[in-house]
């Protein structure tokens, strides 16, 4: 002790001192990065663990969104690839989509309401969701506002890789849905996470048996703008046929 005081009076803290300070604050700096996620994602050392716990962060302040959507299906058999653009409007569990021409068409999604407007046929299609609520919602807002707590609870999750697409890193990771009657449908999707929004960029669906596959991109992206109510409305004519699909 007295060794110490002594050379702290004259030359400055002794080298042991010193080395336990330095490796405090390593280790202080490996725990802040660590949590906020910085290191991870300045690094690319981006865990499965940590991607869902960042998707849980931006989860609890997503509100809404607006952007460009690209849809494109490929059918491998004749390697067809046709291709669609439209806009999106997402608010809590209010999405409207809108496909542009040549087969133009509205999607409206307001609770347990769906609605597929047609105006080239001038027609409606109601569907009720209810029991198949959630399995809609995995297909239709995916990854916005999904937090990785809700992800694990309906796939098994695989991370792939962290790409660039579009200039922008990203985190892909490819979803098995656990569900069979999800499964029958769709035998997995990947996702692309951009890391600066923790927004979808990219996602790919393929369909169980036939090895087609459509994918989406989202473009102009606008996190939690303002979207007013009559956005989510039924638009379409009082004269639009109306149908009621069963099963």
């Amino acid at each position: 002790m007295t060794r110490f005081l002594r050379y702290k009076r004259g030359a400055g803290w002794g080298p042991l001192v010193v080395n336990r300070i330095r490796i405090t604050a390593l280790t202080l700096l490996a725990i802040t990065l660590i949590c906020s996620g910085s290191w991870a994602q300045n690094h690319g050392l981006w865990t499965l663990e940590s991607v869902l716990h960042q998707l849980d962060a931006q989860a609890k302040t997503f509100r809404s969104l607006s952007a460009d959507v690209e849809r494109t299906k490929v059918t491998v058999v004749v390697n067809d690839h046709s291709s669609e653009t439209g806009s999106l409007l997402v608010r809590g569990d209010k999405m409207l989509l809108q496909m542009k021409a040549p087969d133009a068409r509205t999607i409206l999604r307001t609770g347990d309401n769906l609605y597929v407007y047609t105006p080239g046929l001038n027609r409606v299609e109601e569907y009720n969701l209810g029991k198949n609520r959630t399995m809609v919602d995995q297909f239709l807002l995916l990854g916005f506002g999904t937090s990785g707590k809700e992800l694990q609870k309906s796939y098994l999750i695989t991370l792939l890789g962290e790409p660039v697409l579009d200039d922008k890193k990203t985190v892909e990771l490819e979803l098995t849905p656990k569900s069979s009657e999800v499964r029958n449908q769709i035998s997995k999707i990947q996702i692309w996470f951009d890391e600066s929004s923790w927004l979808p960029v990219q996602q790919q669906f393929y369909e169980t048996g036939s090895g087609d596959y459509f994918t989406v991109r989202y473009s102009k992206m606008v996190r939690n703008p303002s979207i007013s109510e009559s956005e989510f409305k039924p638009h379409w004519p009082k004269n639009t046929e109306k149908a009621r699909p069963q099963g």
